[in-house]
């Protein structure tokens, strides 16, 4: 006599025999056999332990990493992943998820600790490429796939934000000042060119 198990289309089963991986199971219903043959002899005991191989989202959030330039930043990092090999998902670590969260933990803050403040908001994008190189190799020895890695939010200290827009818009009037001394150059040029061919 035993017990019924069914597994998922979205899942796996992983069936273990007396602490062995000896199969893995698709989609379907499995008999557990369980106490005694009818010989009186003592079955092996079974655990299946149920994968889920649906896409899923793991957030990571309000990270404070210090910047190239030492300033410190709130950042918040979505990942979305699935498993793709349930048996490594389950031997190679004691808990997949728990550990791609400390992998993209640290890919943030190797990446973060490499850009400047003014890198960082220029080029916001770069930081998500860094996690998703960074972590996606380390995840498939543990048999998850990374889909996405996005930076949700960045946060900077106090009136960091203020100044440095205030830093921005200075930056643009000179370009602009610079733009317009150039063709205010440009066409004087033009008319004292004008006058000499005269």
């Amino acid at each position: 006599m035993g017990n019924n198990i069914v597994v998922d289309e979205t899942h796996r089963g992983l069936w273990f025999q007396d602490g062995a991986l000896t199969r893995e199971l698709g989609a379907g219903r499995y008999e557990i056999p369980s106490g005694h043959d009818w010989l009186g002899r003592r079955r092996p005991e079974v655990k299946i332990v149920l994968v889920d191989l649906r896409e899923r989202e793991l957030t990571i959030k309000g990270q404070e990493i210090l910047t190239a330039d030492k300033v410190a930043i709130r950042v918040s990092i979505v990942v979305q992943f699935r498993v793709v090999d349930a048996r490594a998902a389950v031997l190679a670590v004691s808990e997949y998820e728990a550990r791609l969260y400390s992998d993209v933990q640290l890919a943030a803050r190797r990446s973060l600790a490499s850009m400047r403040l003014e890198e960082i908001l220029t080029n916001r994008n770069r930081l998500s490429e860094d996690i998703l190189t960074d972590v996606k190799e380390i995840a498939a020895h543990y048999g998850v796939a990374i889909l996405r890695a996005d930076v949700k939010d960045l946060v900077f200290p106090g009136n960091l934000q203020d100044i440095m827009n205030k830093v921005l818009a200075a930056e643009r009037l000179a370009e602009a000042q610079l733009i317009e001394a150039r063709t205010k150059a440009a066409a004087e040029q033009i008319a004292a060119d004008g006058r000499a061919a005269m």
